[in-house]
């Protein structure tokens, strides 16, 4: 099979997925990364349950801080490895495909944007990765370069990421990569650049637009998002005027403003996602979202809903597979108030997964 069809094939391993956030990445337990918080935070029973909602995939974020030996790479060790390797494989036999998304901190795509040293040790981690892994199903197992780059120069970032690719390639000969544009792996971002020279590619991009929405509440990001609450989508000019008068400072609130000014709606999703198709198209790639979403802290569950729904029916529309952010952080589609599962049904059925009754 022609290696772009067969990334289009496999592609189809990838239609509705959910991300598995906080597990072997942004591990927040003073303790960090050890072999209790692996074996708690998520259990057979989390993937049971992901499986049996209607996903097909999970996406794994792997911050690769913890087993990454300067200078010796490609050297993973195996005690953590060993960790890795039973969520993968507790994965694969509920026969839900999995992305190994590398998702390190900013200080880490930091050096990767400017050391290219580091880029070259970078691509020893990633060999050594991707052979460890080359013996599973290659329709099932796929390999994410880097999570949301970071990286402000876009031509820096493809010069990284076509060397890392070339080093994946040459620990996992068969399996199937995806790649994303730079900074924060934005739609805009994708359109940026240009496919790797290598055709059996997958390739990403996160939607959050607009984050005054998605990201109110939050604490991170643009500051002026901790004030924003109950901020309504659809969004009118009208309709915004109430949650944006809580913002202080005039020019963020003009730029809250502008939220409602450019009604965001269901067509307006369609309009972005009109032009990752003809990108797509023009380059005759494969093009998934595996990261949307809604944080929950400040959004009416109504308003979150509605816009999760216009997100995944128009991505559906386009073709385009997705997998939403996450299964149960902050943008949950459970929560864990006493360490067991709670589904969201309103957020299920946003995504057009149905809550399966035992």
């Amino acid at each position: 099979m022609d290696q772009s069809n067969l990334a289009r094939a496999r592609a189809e391993h990838l239609r509705h997925g959910i991300n598995l956030s906080e597990w072997f990445a942004q591990v927040y337990d003073p303790r960090g990364y050890t072999k209790e918080h692996f074996q708690a935070w998520n259990t057979a029973q989390d993937i049971a349950l992901i499986k049996a909602l209607g996903f097909d995939h999970v996406r794994l974020s792997v911050n690769p801080q913890p087993m990454f030996r300067p200078r010796q790479a490609d050297e993973l060790p195996a005690e953590y490895l060993s960790q890795l390797d039973a969520a993968v494989k507790m994965i694969l036999d509920t026969s839900l495909a999995v992305m190994i998304d590398i998702h390190p901190d900013s200080d880490f795509k930091e050096k990767l944007a400017k050391e290219s040293d580091f880029t070259e040790q970078f691509a020893d981690f990633w060999r050594g990765l991707a052979h460890h892994y080359s013996n599973l199903d290659p329709n099932l197992v796929f390999f994410e370069i880097l999570n949301e780059p970071e990286a402000r120069d876009p031509y820096r970032w493809y010069g990284v990421e076509s060397r890392v690719a070339v080093a994946i390639r040459e620990g996992a000969p068969n399996h199937t990569i995806i790649a994303t544009g730079a900074r924060y792996s934005d739609d805009d971002d994708l359109l940026s650049i240009e496919p790797l020279h290598d055709s059996n590619v997958i390739y990403t991009f996160h939607f959050y637009d607009p984050h005054v929405f998605t990201h109110q509440g939050a604490t991170w990001g643009e500051n002026y998002w901790h004030f924003v609450k109950a901020l309504p989508y659809p969004s009118t000019p009208e309709n915004v005027q109430a949650s944006i008068a809580a913002i202080p400072e005039p020019a963020k609130r003009l730029a809250a403003a502008r939220y409602g000014m450019d009604r965001w709606n269901a067509a307006r999703m369609d309009e972005e996602f009109d032009q990752v198709s003809a990108w797509a198209k023009r380059w005759n790639v494969a093009v998934i979202c595996n990261e949307f979403g809604v944080f929950r802290k400040e959004a009416r569950p109504e308003d979150r809903a509605a816009w999760i729904s216009d997100v995944r029916k128009s991505l559906e529309k386009h073709g385009i597979g997705w997998t939403m952010w996450d299964y149960s952080g902050g943008f949950g589609v459970v929560t864990k108030p006493n360490g067991q599962p709670i589904v969201d049904e309103l957020t299920v059925k946003a995504l057009g997964r149905t809550v399966p009754h035992y």
